[in-house]
């Protein structure tokens, strides 16, 4: 017999052998399983409370710091039946002046959608918590260079939901349809670029708003809409001065 042939009978053998020699010897033979329902008859672990007891006082601590004082209450449900409110108009114009300190180029802004102004502001003390309350995502701010069409897709839309949190223009609306709608007092061209200002949220086709997503311009300015609110709520504390929005028109419907 050749050496080739021994190598031929002998190889599965030998391959056989060391795959038997790397097994473990260990197979699973029977499992079990059991349900642990965490629920109110579930006892306390108080190891685990004393652990994190410290870290949720301080952070209670945090949340009701006062970081400002409103004259006025700012209303949720004004917000979400009126064209135009004090609350959608006080976030809009707080989004909008902190983001032109770092694009003075925005000609104006839609930061939230009704839908994303989340509560009340009160009347008297603003707590860190109010702010979170109000605005609880980590949502970006964005800026997209838009042409003039589809600014006014965007306004069909304003005009089509009975308004929503706007800065920086005006419009006039009628039975949830534009009537007209002005920049700097000026018609909007529809052969101009504007440069709008929104949350990476709308941005990305969130609340039904339409336009942005199908834009390749895009730029973040690396600002979350939070704390420009939370920047606005403090800066306007430091100078002395109340939060006080006003109705000013800006959404007129007829």
């Amino acid at each position: 017999m050749t050496k080739k042939t021994i190598l031929r009978h002998c190889l599965p053998l030998l391959f056989a052998a060391l795959l038997f020699s790397c097994s473990t010897g260990y197979r699973l033979s029977k499992s079990n399983r059991a349900d642990y329902p965490i629920d109110s008859q579930l006892a306390a672990d108080s190891v685990i409370i004393k652990t994190y007891l410290p870290y949720k006082a301080q952070m209670e601590a945090e949340m009701r710091q006062v970081i400002a004082h409103s004259a006025v209450l700012m209303s949720k449900k004004s917000s979400d039946t009126l064209p135009e409110s004090l609350l959608s108009n006080f976030f809009a114009d707080a989004v909008m002046h902190q983001a032109l300190k770092l694009d003075a180029n925005i000609d104006f802004a839609i930061p939230s959608t009704k839908g994303g102004l989340r509560v009340d502001l009160p009347k008297g003390n603003i707590t860190v918590s109010n702010i979170f309350e109000l605005m609880p995502f980590e949502n970006e701010v964005v800026v997209y260079d838009v042409s003039g069409v589809q600014v006014r897709q965007l306004l069909d839309f304003i005009a089509s939901t009975n308004g929503q949190p706007i800065s920086g223009f005006q419009m006039q609306i009628k039975d949830k349809k534009l009537l007209s709608a002005t920049y700097k007092g000026k018609p909007f061209e529809d052969n101009k670029t504007y440069r709008i200002m929104t949350s990476d949220y709308i941005g990305g086709g969130g609340d039904k708003v339409p336009v942005f997503k199908d834009i390749t311009s895009r730029k973040a300015i690396g600002l979350k809409v939070r704390d420009a609110l939370m920047k606005e709520v403090k800066e306007k504390e430091a100078a002395g001065e109340l939060l006080n929005p006003v109705l000013d028109n800006r959404i007129i419907k007829l």
